[in-house]
């Protein structure tokens, strides 16, 4: 098992990458449009801090991450959107996150973090204007990332 988890690590990242934008951008979309079971909460009005624009957030960068479109720098806005909920909206009720509530915004802002740090795997549509610059296989001129090459 482990030797195919090697060999398909970027693989698994890009699945990985795949199903964090979706529920991203799902939340986004049930926030803004109501559907999907509507927003968690009270709907924002339109252009109302932050409610909006991290639902508007939400909704792009997370489609852009889902697509693998320009991914890291999507990942770091949607990670920082996160740690920004957690601090200001919910780590002032609580320190931990499962006495806050914030348990959602902490898996997202360090699932996205990571994204950020590995790139968006493979199925990325960025990959396909510049398909010699994929993770899995580094050029022999190129530095290594440090991670293991699949064998």
């Amino acid at each position: 098992m482990e030797a195919l988890v090697n060999r398909q690590q970027d693989l698994f990242l890009a699945l990985y990458r795949i199903v964090l934008g979706l529920l991203f951008a799902c939340h986004g979309a049930a926030t803004l449009f109501g559907v999907l079971g509507g927003p968690q909460g009270e709907a924002p009005a339109f252009a109302e801090w932050p409610g909006w624009w991290a639902a508007l957030i939400e909704l792009v960068a997370g489609g852009m991450v889902l697509l693998g479109v320009a991914a890291r720098a999507a990942a770091v806005i949607c990670s920082g959107t996160m740690a920004y909920a957690y601090f200001v909206v919910h780590q002032p009720q609580a320190l931990f996150p499962i006495e806050n509530g914030g348990e959602k915004a902490a898996l997202f802002c360090w699932g996205f973090l990571l994204i950020a740090v590995l790139g968006p795997g493979r199925w990325a549509l960025s990959l396909l204007r510049a398909p010699q610059a994929s993770l899995a296989s580094p050029q022999p001129d190129q530095p290594s990332t440090g991670l293991p090459r699949p064998s």
